[in-house]
């Protein structure tokens, strides 16, 4: 059987299809994911009370091309684990232990947003903020059904009568033509309203921030939302050429959701840990962000 880091270094095209992100995108990502490995093993070995000389027991087998491609694959495509550890030549333990570390190594390196990437720096997140008060940024929500929790409150908690499952909600604040991820909202309960999730989010903004969104946040003043239709009554045409005219300016968080989704575990019912939820939807969005040729946190630095 082909290995998937085989296929792709022979068949470079076929890496987008793949893993993601297309060749070249891998070997810088293996590169900063290597920096990060090595710098987090150093700061392990600091804090490592030893009993064996440095560079003795037994060594790790899998680099770092590696578990970044199984990484990928898993994010890409969710096989289940004994497929995966067929895939790599290693057991459904070690598939499933190298996966959580190496996604753990990829959120490290890649901001999910716009904010994360700004927010530890508060000079550089109020220049952040004066930009984007210059866009309108659009706003909109998507759930993701989750495998029905066991107990009988769990369930009430995480269900969705919009969706009719139990679903967890992120929230996506993107620039023009989804040019970019601003702020991603990761794991809230799939019946929590849109605007509230919104006006949950707010206070990150310039307090004069527009943005524009669909009919669910509808009553939120800073938002330009389309016109509802009247009971009983039609639209006039001004009002529903202005609600195509919003509609092509708002379908750039749409287009920008489906990049998501192509990551299968951002779309599929989710099976892994619920824990776990927003650090996989975090690494996803820093993915795609590095698919669009977006910042990488700390690239300098490592």
């Amino acid at each position: 059987m082909t290995s998937p880091l085989a296929r792709i270094k022979s068949h470079p095209q076929e890496a987008k299809r793949l893993i993601g992100i297309d060749y070249t995108q891998f070997v810088t990502l293996v590169d900063l994911a290597q920096q990060r490995h090595e710098k987090k093993r150093a700061e392990l070995e600091m804090k490592k009370v030893r009993i064996i000389a440095p560079g003795g027991g037994r060594k790790s087998g899998m680099s770092a091309e590696v578990g970044v491609c199984l990484c990928l694959i898993y994010l890409r495509q969710k096989p289940i684990f004994e497929i995966l550890g067929l895939l790599f030549d290693v057991s459904k333990t070690k598939a499933n232990d190298a996966f959580n570390y190496w996604v753990e190594i990829l959120r490290d390196i890649l901001p999910a947003s716009q904010i994360e990437e700004a927010f530890e720096d508060s000079h550089k997140y109020q220049e952040l903020q004066k930009i984007l008060a210059d866009y309108e940024l659009i706003v909109d929500s998507a759930e993701q059904a989750i495998a029905r929790p066991l107990v009988y409150q769990e369930q009430k908690r995480y269900y969705s009568g919009k969706k009719k499952m139990h679903t967890l909600k992120n929230q996506f604040i993107v620039l023009p033509a989804g040019a970019d991820i601003v702020d991603i909202c990761a794991g809230n309960l799939g019946k929590t309203s849109d605007i509230n999730l919104f006006r949950a989010t707010q206070s990150l903004f310039d307090v004069g921030q527009k943005f524009i969104a669909d009919k669910a946040y509808i009553g939120e003043p800073a938002i330009t939302t389309p016109y509802k239709k009247p009971r009983k009554a039609e639209l006039s045409s001004r009002k529903k050429e202005e609600n195509q005219q919003l509609s092509s300016r708002r379908i750039g968080v749409e287009h920008l959701i489906c990049l998501v989704k192509i990551f299968r575990v951002a779309s599929d019912k989710f099976r892994l840990a619920r824990h776990r939820y927003s650090l996989i939807i975090m690494a996803v969005c820093g993915l795609v962000r590095f698919r669009l040729n977006r910042h990488i946190k700390g690239a300098v630095n490592l």
